[in-house]
């Protein structure tokens, strides 16, 4: 390491010295608490055995698991010998996972118990994994995970690890039917780390609670951000509502990044158990208005309105939402933000364009994907394929995804429609189809399918809603189909997504064509419900 590195292991071994006593870590699931002194212990023994079984600078490690000390602790210990962290989402389905491990071949893959069956039936797909280790406690064919720990914890970091050496690999969602490796590198997650502490005030009198999966982002940052200033990460295996409130209360959390629905059922759960979340002074993420101004109400703490993607290491600008409510806040540190057209030119304030980042927390690239990179990285500028327009007064407003980028977010979660819209037209039913984001009460977002059917076929919703979530992971799924007898199509012969969206991709205007819909879905009846 040169004299001005500096690591997300370095910022756990300064912390050690400022916070030795105080916890670093409570475990619900064990009802146990470790102190920064105990987590680095563990940390370099992990970093010992990864070692003493083979990793290297530059090895990716897998992590297929549920939230978990020692989930966290791989990640930590991963930074440590130089090796890069793979979380992968364990939300998808066998194919999409092992598309994404044949990917990135990690040398050793780390699990839990739950998701072992899936990861016996790929192992024949991945020769480039030399072990498998349970998170847990688990005897079986998976090592145990203690065992790598059985050591002193003497390991050497590599003389020549950086700062611009790579962390963790995030996959992000598929834009055209197969998902992109986001290497992100020490420095990447450092500094976004710091811009929210920062903005936020956070410090080592604060608790965050850390329900966020690890593999987004936001879930595996945060985490970071309160361990990067001394703070408490109280973390849940599994988010319940219910248990969250007892958790406030009992741990006098003050932090929580969430995406909706999250925020509404705590406030739900609170109203009726009575309980108390008044110490929740900040939460940063993406909700409604109703639901940010009632924990605004209810707890007198502040909310953070953001807005980010995992190829800016997780956000680009912050605000309070009552600064300027429904912007996506200011630019953060170290972040430079711009606006331009289709041929990449400056666009004027108030005008929208595409957003587009410079600076040390841009990432370092799509892992074996080098011409989508340079794409991304044209003209000296990542390019998002989000839009958005600056106000005045440098407040950031959201106005969508382009169109050849248009992206869903189901309750936080990325869904390209390119990728639901292959897996429908293997249905043998299915002529065209075109899948876009509508309204939801519950995800914020949701995704409706708006289909034609081949001459003769007959098609229930429920069926075809099924077919996608037996072959995608479950929350790729539509919630909303509707069965035409003919998409619009544009001079190509394709479909006019834009007119579809416009005809298709509204509120219901009333109970009469909402039951018609849904009658003509069941029957598999092609016919369009009139309008009230």
């Amino acid at each position: 390491m040169e004299i001005y590195d500096y690591t997300i292991y370095d910022m756990l071994s300064r912390n050690v010295i400022s916070f030795r006593k105080n916890p670093a870590w409570f475990e619900a699931e064990m009802n146990e608490t470790f102190t920064f002194a105990q987590f680095k212990k563990k940390v370099d023994r992990l970093a010992a055995g990864l070692q003493k079984n083979g990793v290297k600078k530059g090895d990716r490690i897998g992590v297929i698991g549920k939230n978990s000390i020692g989930n966290f602790l791989v990640c930590i210990a991963a930074a440590a010998v130089g090796a890069i962290v793979v979380p992968l989402n364990w939300r998808l389905s066998a194919e999409e996972m092992g598309y994404n491990l044949t990917d990135c071949e990690p040398v050793i893959l780390f699990s839990d118990k739950e998701f072992q069956e899936t990861i016996e039936g790929l192992r024949s797909k991945l020769p480039s994994v030399r072990k498998y280790f349970d998170l847990g406690q688990e005897k079986g064919s998976f090592f145990e995970f203690d065992a790598l720990m059985d050591n002193e914890g003497n390991f050497n970091r590599p003389e020549s690890l950086s700062s611009n050496d790579g962390f963790v690999i995030i996959y992000t969602a598929a834009v055209a039917g197969q998902s992109r490796g986001a290497l992100l590198s020490h420095v990447n997650v450092l500094l976004a780390c710091w811009g929210f502490t920062d903005y936020l005030n956070l410090g080592p009198a604060d608790v965050h609670l850390s329900i966020l999966p690890f593999f987004h982002v936001a879930g595996l940052f945060s985490s970071i951000i309160a361990l990067q200033v001394g703070a408490l990460n109280v973390n849940m295996n599994r988010y319940e509502a219910d248990a969250v409130v007892k958790l406030i209360k009992q741990k006098k959390v003050s932090v929580l990044f969430e995406f909706s629905p999250i925020l509404s059922q705590i406030l739900e759960q609170n109203e009726k158990t009575r309980g108390d979340i008044s110490s929740l002074r900040a939460v940063a993420g993406l909700d409604t208005p109703e639901t940010i101004e009632k924990y605004q109400k209810t707890t007198k703490g502040t909310f953070y309105s953001v807005y980010g993607q995992t190829e800016v290491s997780g956000f680009a600008t912050l605000a309070r939402y009552d600064e300027r409510p429904g912007s996506a806040g200011k630019m953060l540190p170290f972040v430079e933000l711009g606006l331009v057209d289709d041929y990449d030119r400056q666009v004027q304030i108030g005008h929208t364009g595409e957003i587009v980042t410079r600076g040390p927390m841009v990432f370092k690239g799509y892992w074996n994907l080098p011409e989508e990179t340079e794409y991304t990285f044209r003209n000296g500028w990542h390019h998002t394929g989000d839009l958005g327009r600056l106000d005045e007064d440098g407040f950031l407003w959201y106005a969508g995804r382009k169109a050849e980028k248009e992206l869903i977010k189901p309750g936080g979660e990325n869904v390209y429609p390119a990728e639901v819209e292959k897996v429908i037209l293997e249905h043998p039913a299915i002529e065209k189809v075109v899948v876009f984001g509508v309204p939801d009460p519950k995800w914020k977002e949701g995704i409706k399918a708006v289909c034609q059917l081949k001459e003769g076929k007959r098609l229930k919703a429920q069926e075809l809603i099924d077919f996608v979530g037996g072959k995608i992971a479950r929350y790729k799924k539509p919630q909303y189909v509707e069965f035409i007898s003919e998409l619009p199509l544009l001079e190509d012969g394709s479909p006019d997504r834009v007119k579809a969206k416009a005809l298709y991709g509204g509120r219901l205007k009333c109970r009469r064509r909402a039951a018609l819909k849904r009658m003509y879905a069941t029957n598999g009846d092609q016919k369009t419900p009139p309008s009230c």
